[in-house]
């Protein structure tokens, strides 16, 4: 039986980014690309397409911040696909005040 080992001191930053109603896709500097379902990121998927698109690197490219949206991904958490850890009670408060902005 093989294991997977992740060396987690090298991870490349990010590249580039694209972002759809349905999936986050990024571009690493090693030439991956990784692209998951913004389903599994619960603030990207309520926001509206101008509000995901309005996103910056963060860390030299370890990381995605989306103001707007008080969302931030990691490089890390994406190569180990890990969807967001959010709390639903806290997630719901941010819902509550995102709805009541518009």
């Amino acid at each position: 039986m093989t294991s997977l080992m992740v060396d987690l001191k090298d991870i490349p930053t990010i590249q580039s980014v694209e972002i759809t109603d349905d999936t986050l896709s990024v571009d690493l500097v090693d030439g991956r690309t990784i692209a998951v379902p913004i389903a599994w990121y619960p603030r990207l998927l309520q926001g509206s397409a101008k509000e995901r698109q309005d996103w910056r690197l963060i860390g030299h490219g370890a990381g995605i911040h989306w103001n707007q949206l008080d969302e931030d991904i990691s490089v890390k958490n994406l190569i180990l696909g890990q969807p967001s850890g959010e709390s639903q009670p806290s997630f719901q408060r941010w819902l509550s005040q995102h709805q009541a902005a518009d």
